[in-house]
């Protein structure tokens, strides 16, 4: 087969077997029907060009074996371009290794070290320095020399010539120096005195090495205590050590690397080539170059922020040819370089795919389907799928490559270990349409991961806008909801494993769980609607992110699963929102199974280290730091659709402005002051975004046993270490605290909680109070929905608090979540007339708890009232009982489950009724075992009534003497408060100054609970 020809097209079938010993230039090859093509391992490089390879049915392609690694250098290039006149193949396309129905391929490189991380910071322009002390021989006069070898910065030799009391001395110096190697460096101190008998020939001998200006001597005179002496080399060679965690194996001279970013920007990763290092200790490289920006190699402030260092080169390559700058596709709206590489496909039914110790360059296209590594609706490819041995990748290095790295489609049980991805479009480690379960990515790093032009979800906000195919005619989209969303691990199903895996940069996140409704593409109909929402989480452990834009990790929103169309207008695979709840066999009705994620790393990333939605999402042993926000909880939905499930975060730390300073660059935008010395560094968002540790959206929430640290608040930023969201639309305002036992914090504003007990904090804008609460009258309105709602509670009617509608003026209906103290009467108003429908959610309630409502309508207003049971999970509302009008008020007292009664009061416009829960409630969840106790209003209101105010006719009428039902508990004396609701920032804040002056200042707080269930336990140090 040797030759050279672009033409000459190669078929090895019917038993044939071949050995490749000589580098060849074919059109292509095809292997099938018992064919077998080996690549001998020899010790002349081997250059292997063609436009594609096919493995059919019964063809094998082998390079090297597990047992025995293919030790030569190989190099497969794929020729060809997009615009070539071959037609393609009707699956795989151009530009190809393809494994088909039944193929083998087995490729196995040299056993390398993938990636490791640095051992010891690398700093910017940092020279290969070695120190020496001078202490041997101390005590005698004299001259004390060192030849050092320039290149290595090693002692060879040294001595010691006491010149004070000998001549025989001084030439024996000079003999010395006259024998010393040219092109050595001589080292040389004077102890106490060395000229009383340093005759002319030495001081010749001397002065020879260069002029007196030359020559330092060091005298030490007089010295009483035992003298040091010490000299720095620096060898003015370009190049630097990198002190790594663990032993190269494999890695030689030659090799690139690539080391990352360990500040905000996965641009300041940095490649570098190895040189021969005979001096390097086992776990020392050294590198071609000195860095530019500095990178870290240790724990900082007990965040592991070492960076990783991933090995490029392998003895096995496989790469695209490429073209010199973009040509044929829409892709140079966006690239000026050439996207069309190469690519790796296997097909359904292959025989076997082992590939390891192979690097992938120049590989992927900017067309769909083609992508470095891609595993295509294969099914099982484990033990599950007749695999044996299971089907493997491992110790893969894809680089410089332009459309993801590894790509695992409609595939499960695939072991992906090992791998380095480094510079490429779109995601990087990629599963596809949402049926993919049980793959493995075990020890794979990716970084430098850029948009792409794909899918909505890799583009950026450029690419979004201008990308038009697929969206309903006329639509302009919205990048930050549509797109945006280009990660290094893009997970379309949580039942896969990420163990000991780093993203060290991403234009947007490092780790999405994403969630396909339905299974879309040709995976179409793989399982039921909304399967991978309650899918349990596979293994989570041991993995970091960093230098990522958006998030460290992402788990939340789902894709758009159907066509653009006139009510939905967004493209096919949009990003849309999802909740996650996971629970035994994916089926709701079965228990709740926590998605578990145990020591996770975020930092340096500039919006969030994590934003985590859904229910039983719990994390253990995790460490955020210099994140804009650590790490943000939200639940399910308005309350979660899993009622009862809860989110925890365990035995975890958060640091909000550490060590790791990062440093200025001439455009960098993001350097300002920061931290408790306010000296310079670079910031997450700007010099004035509000640095947060942790915050909840909504709950329930437990937290235990979690430490804060450097959290400090600057003139014009502020900072805080928990809170809640900033920007929340939840109406939830109280928090309780230590200091009083059983007591809780309400903002000043909300009298609704409070009682004349209660002691006003006014540096927190808050109060202390005690009682029973709840977040009650969920109320939920339509006809009209963009309207205010005004509650007065009847112990303090000159008090009302007027609450915006959570959900935006544009919804068909509103809602209003408002913490109410039970057992206490309310009046409710509105800013426009009355809404026709009313629906009051017992949230919260346990048995018997209850308050009486007055609604205020419109005089001449008639009315339904209903009570029923809505089971959230089976979306069935079954109906309970029914009000009935009574003309004495004292009545609705003694409403019960069946029938109740309503009182209308005309002339004040209020109608009255006691809502009361009649069934049990679990600890986290908000409605009963049985459902959600509802209260529904039905009002016909006549045309053109004014604004449903009644304050002035319900007040003072309806005033009851404000009584306190709950005695405020006793103040423990040196606990310092926790919290306070929604300012909690500040609080948190003025902690970690107040102890400021303390050895090891911290803080304990221990079953904390607001009204979404925020158990914390905290130490500010």
């Amino acid at each position: 087969m040797p030759g050279h020809s672009e033409d000459h097209r190669v078929t090895i079938g019917y038993g044939r077997k071949v050995l490749l010993t000589t580098s060849a230039t074919v059109h292509s090859i095809e292997i099938l029907n018992g064919g077998k093509l080996v690549i001998a391992d020899t010790n002349r490089a081997i250059l292997l060009r063609t436009k594609h390879i096919l493995i059919g049915n019964k063809g094998e392609l082998h390079i090297g074996s597990p047992d025995c690694p293919y030790k030569g250098n190989l190099t497969i290039s794929l020729f060809g371009r997009l615009d070539d006149s071959d037609e393609e193949h009707s699956y795989f396309g151009r530009k190809y290794i393809g494994v088909g129905t039944g193929g083998t391929l087995e490729i196995h490189g040299k056993k390398k070290l993938s990636w490791t991380f640095l051992n010891k910071t690398l700093q910017p322009g940092e020279s290969n320095q070695n120190n020496y002390l001078f202490q041997r021989s101390w005590g005698s006069r004299g001259i004390i020399i060192h030849a050092i070898d320039p290149k290595t910065g090693e002692v060879l030799h040294d001595d010691r010539f006491d010149t004070y009391r000998s001549k025989d001395e001084s030439r024996r110096l000079a003999k010395y120096v006259d024998g010393v190697e040219a092109g050595l460096i001589l080292a040389m101190v004077v102890n106490d005195e060395g000229s009383n008998n340093l005759e002319d020939s030495a001081k010749k001998s001397l002065f020879r090495l260069g002029s007196p200006s030359d020559i330092l001597f060091l005298t030490l005179n007089n010295i009483t205590f035992r003298p040091q002496a010490s000299i720095s080399i620096d060898m003015l060679s370009n190049s630097s050590i990198l002190e790594l965690a663990d032993q190269p194996e494999g890695w030689g001279p030659g090799d690139r690397v690539v080391v990352a970013s360990t500040d905000y920007s996965m641009h300041q990763a940095e490649e570098f080539t190895l040189l021969p290092c005979p001096t390097c200790t086992s776990n020392q490289v050294k590198v071609q170059g000195k860095a530019q920006f500095t990178h870290m190699g240790e724990e900082v402030d007990g965040v592991d922020m070492r960076a990783e260092v991933g090995l490029l080169s392998r003895n096995i390559l496989l790469r695209g040819e490429m073209e010199p700058g973009c040509y044929g596709n829409e892709a140079c709206k966006f690239f000026d370089f050439d996207t069309f590489g190469g690519h790796l496909k296997v097909e359904r039914g292959f025989r076997a795919v082992h590939i390891s110790g192979l690097e992938l360059q120049h590989m992927g296209q900017q067309t769909m389907g083609h992508y470095p590594v891609h595993f295509h609706m294969n099914g099982d490819v484990d033990a599950r799928g007749g695999y044996d041995p299971p089907t493997a990748v491992s110790g893969l290095s894809i680089h410089h490559s332009f459309s993801r790295c590894v790509t695992i489609h409609s595939s499960n049980g695939l072991l992906v270990k090992d791998v380095v991805g480094y510079d490429t479009l779109g995601h990087c480690y990629f599963t596809e349409d949402g049926p993919e379960e049980r793959n493995t990515f075990d020890h794979c790093l990716g970084l430098m991961v850029r948009a792409g032009t794909l899918l909505p979800s890799d583009r950026d906000s450029k690419m979004c806008r201008d990308i038009t195919d697929g969206a309903y005619p006329g639509y302009v989209a919205n990048p930050r909801q549509d797109c945006s969303a280009t990660s290094t691990f893009w997970i379309a199903n949580p039942n896969n494993n990420l163990i000991n895996c780093a993203a060290a940069g991403s234009e947007e996140t490092g780790f999405w769980f994403i969630f396909h409704h339905v299974p879309t593409g040709p995976s179409e109909g793989l399982y039921s609607p909304g399967h991978t929402e309650h899918t349990p989480m596979g293994q989570f452990t041991n993995n970091r992110a960093h230098s990522n834009y958006r998030a460290g990790m992402i788990l939340d929103n789902g894709v758009k699963t159907t066509q653009a169309n006139d009510k939905d207008k967004r493209p096919f695979l949009s990003l849309i929102g999802a909740r996650y709840g996971p629970h035994q066999d994916a089926d709701p009705f079965k228990p709740r199974v926590p998605a578990l994620i145990h020591h996770f790393v975020a930092y340096k990333n500039q919006d969030h280290g994590a934003w985590l939605r859904g229910g039983d999402v719990w994390l253990d042993d995790c460490q955020f730091a210099d994140n804009g926000i650590g790490l943000t909880l939200a639940s399910g939905g308005t309350f979660p659709d899993d009622d009862g499930s809860r989110q925890q975060v365990k035995n975890s730390l958060f640091v909000g402005e550490s060590e790791n300073r990062g440093m200025p660059l001439p455009d960098n935008r993001i350097w300002g002051p920061g931290g408790s010395d306010l000296t310079g560094r670079t910031l997450p968002r700007g010099i004035d975004f509000p640095i947060r540790g942790m915050q909840i959206y909504d709950g329930p929430i437990n937290m235990q046993n979690c430490t804060f640290r450097k959290y400090t608040a600057l003139d014009g930023r502020h900072t805080s270490a928990f809170g809640f969201r900033l920007n929340n639309s939840w109406q939830t305002d109280s928090l309780s605290l230590l200091e009083y036992p059983g007591a809780f914090l309400v903002k000043e504003d909300n009298w609704l909680l409070r009682h004349p007990d209660c002691i006003d904090v006014p540096d927190w804008k808050a109060a202390i109070c005690s009682g029973h609460y709840a977040q009650v009258i969920y109320v939920q309105t339509r006809n009209p929905a963009n309207l205010n709602m005004h509650i007065v509670k009847d112990e303090y009617p000159d008090r009302p608090l007027t609450l915006e509608g959570a959900l935006g003026k544009k919804k068909h209906y509103q809602q209003f979540q408002p913490v109410i103290t039970l057992a206490k009467g309310y009046t409710v108003h509105w800013d426009q007339a009355a809404p026709a429908e009313v629906t009051i959610w017992l949230i919260n309630f346990n048995k018997n708890d209850w308050i009486n409502v007055g609604l205020c309508y419109p005089q001449g207003t008639t009315f339904t009232v209903i009570s029923d049971i809505h089971n959230r999970l089976t979306k069935q509302t079954r109906k309970t009982g029914v009000f009935t009008w009574t003309s004495q008020r004292d009545k609705i007292q003694h409403s019960h489950l069946a029938r109740g009664y309503y009182y209308w009061e005309e002339d004040t416009g209020l109608l009255f009724l006691k809502v009361k829960a009649h069934n049990d409630r679990e600890q986290f969840s908000f409605c009963s075992a049985k459902g959600c106790e509802r209260v529904k209003i039905t009002a016909i209101i006549p045309k053109g009534s004014p604004p449903s105010n009644c304050m002035a006719q319900a007040y003072p009428r309806h005033s009851e003497m404000p009584v306190v039902d709950v005695p405020m508990p006793r103040k423990i004396p040196n606990v310092r408060p926790v919290g306070k609701g929604i300012k909690l920032k500040k609080n948190i804040t003025w902690l970690t100054m107040g102890a400021a002056g303390r050895k090891k200042p911290k803080l304990t707080v221990a079953h904390v609970w607001t009204s979404c269930h925020a158990n914390l336990a905290i130490k500010v140090s």
